[in-house]
């Protein structure tokens, strides 16, 4: 079934090259594991296994939306898998333990060959692939027990159209993000992101059956800050003030800088709150802002963190200036970094990660 919508596709760097994701992806990892208690406790306590297989006795069907190219997909979705066997067998259900079909689901321009080939070889699932942006249809009807969704719908299907109009008062010139832009940026990046989850939502409760549970670990903001203190905002800025810093020196034009803003965008509570309430499909089981670096030890490395925002990074930024830039950036993105180093500590050990537990109904 094809999918409607049209959205723009940021595969992270694929391979497992020194600036793959593969290599550069243990904070998203950290980050998973700092909420998997959360995770296990929303399928232990809210999934309800006796209904489900009186539905679908044979098969559990589990879908990640935004999979990009591992380990981290394996270690979810095996985790997932893990927690469900031992809710089957506290139900006394042992005797009827599913078998597991894994959805891996990203753009098709992700690197499913990487994805494939590092797959883990005694999986306990049998695995597909399934290209497509999860801002549509992806599954048939009622076809799916868990979603699962980690650091990927921060992504936007869009830039929003105003930042590249210059007739707009959202024309976000000089600038590549909406932290501490106008009032007007931010609220197109608002806008987008509320069109963007009504139909993600939309999509997911037609394939999620009744009773099963959808999770969602994405960057978020709590209620009541303002949008110029978005943490993570503060790499984007850099980021363009470097980019800024190289217009200035004709190393590109600054046009081109005006006509960029990274699709990104960080979440509310009371964002995602609304948009689920809205929908009518789902009750919230649990949403918690939460600490990503609650599980790493001690301060993250400038060139760590440079290497971790040019594997997720690079591939938007190239499409946009040119291969030609990307080591000259990063360079100087690093050196803002460490300029900055004690600033955006501080920012780090803010609660700048949102969990959410759904259960269809």
């Amino acid at each position: 079934m094809s999918n409607n919508m049209v959205s723009e596709s940021y595969p992270m760097n694929g391979g497992d090259g020194i600036y793959s994701y593969t290599k550069n992806s243990s904070l998203q990892k950290e980050a998973t594991n700092a909420v998997k208690t959360m995770t296990d406790d929303a399928i232990v306590e809210k999934l309800d296994v006796k209904q489900i297989s009186s539905t679908a006795k044979t098969k559990f069907c589990i879908a990640d939306l935004g999979c990009s190219i591992g380990p981290n997909t394996f270690i979810a979705v095996q985790n997932i898998i893990d927690v469900v066997q031992q809710k089957y067998q506290s139900q006394g259900l042992a005797t009827h333990m599913p078998e597991f079909q894994v959805f891996f689901n990203d753009h098709a321009s992700n690197d499913f060959n990487t994805l494939f080939a590092s797959l883990p070889p005694k999986r306990l699932y049998f695995a597909t692939g399934v290209p497509g942006s999860f801002y549509g249809r992806l599954f048939p009807e009622s076809s799916l027990q868990l979603v699962h969704s980690s650091y990927a719908l921060q992504w936007l299907s869009k830039v929003p159209e105003e930042l590249l109009n210059k007739n707009s008062t959202a024309w976000n010139k000089g600038r590549v993000h909406y932290t501490n832009a106008p009032d007007e940026v931010a609220h197109a990046y608002t806008t987008q992101f509320a069109k963007d989850m009504t139909i993600f939502l939309d999509a997911r409760a037609k394939e999620l059956v009744l009773g099963g549970i959808m999770v969602l670990i994405m960057p978020g903001i709590a209620n009541g800050i303002p949008h110029s203190s978005v943490p993570g905002g503060v790499m984007f800025d850099f980021l363009g003030l470097s980019l800024m810093d190289m217009a200035k020196e004709g190393l590109i034009s600054e046009a081109q800088v005006d006509s960029f803003n990274f699709p990104v965008y960080a979440a509310s509570p009371k964002e995602m709150t609304q948009l689920v309430e809205r929908n009518g499909c789902f009750v919230i089981e649990k949403m918690e802002m939460t600490c990503p670096r609650s599980r790493v030890d001690g301060p993250v490395s400038a060139q760590a963190l440079t290497m971790h925002l040019r594997a997720g990074m690079e591939g938007v930024i190239s499409k946009h200036f040119g291969v030609e830039i990307i080591d000259e950036l990063f360079d100087r993105f690093r050196k803002k970094h460490d300029e900055f180093s004690s600033f955006l500590e501080s920012k780090y050990e803010e609660t700048t990660q949102l969990f959410i537990a759904l259960k269809r109904i």
